[in-house]
């Protein structure tokens, strides 16, 4: 266990203050499939029956899934890290099980892997 409970407590507050930000923008333009959790449905924009409206609809809906993939992706690791922390395992490193190193932890807070095991993971060692 690499910090005390106060640290815990400052992580998991800033991860779930994350975690509604991230629930708040994919609500502007998607909902939630109720068939399977944390998924979430991009809608199609309608501007109307035109040709250049169709057009600009599609162009749209293409730029909302990829950004719901990315809002989706990342919700996934913040929810991973929330887990963590009430498993008693956030800021230990999945590979090694050392303490990941706090500096780290406040640059990306859903980390779950030291700095030397992910350059490790990626090939950059």
């Amino acid at each position: 266990m690499p910090f005390d409970k106060e640290k815990y407590n400052e992580f998991k507050l800033m991860l779930e203050k994350k975690a509604q930000e991230l629930k708040n923008a994919l609500a502007d333009f998607t909902f939630s499939n109720p068939q399977a959790k944390n998924d979430y449905i991009s809608t199609m924009p309608d501007y109307g029956d035109c040709e250049d409206d169709n057009a600009r609809e599609v162009s749209e809906y293409i730029d909302r899934k990829a950004v719901e993939g990315t809002l989706e992706k990342e919700l996934q690791d913040v929810e991973g890290a929330l887990k963590r922390i009430v498993a008693g395992t956030y800021g230990v490193c999945k590979y090694c099980e050392q303490d990941i190193d706090e500096d780290r932890l406040k640059i990306r807070p859903t980390s779950s892997a030291c700095v030397e095991c992910k350059k490790k993971f990626k090939g950059e060692v």
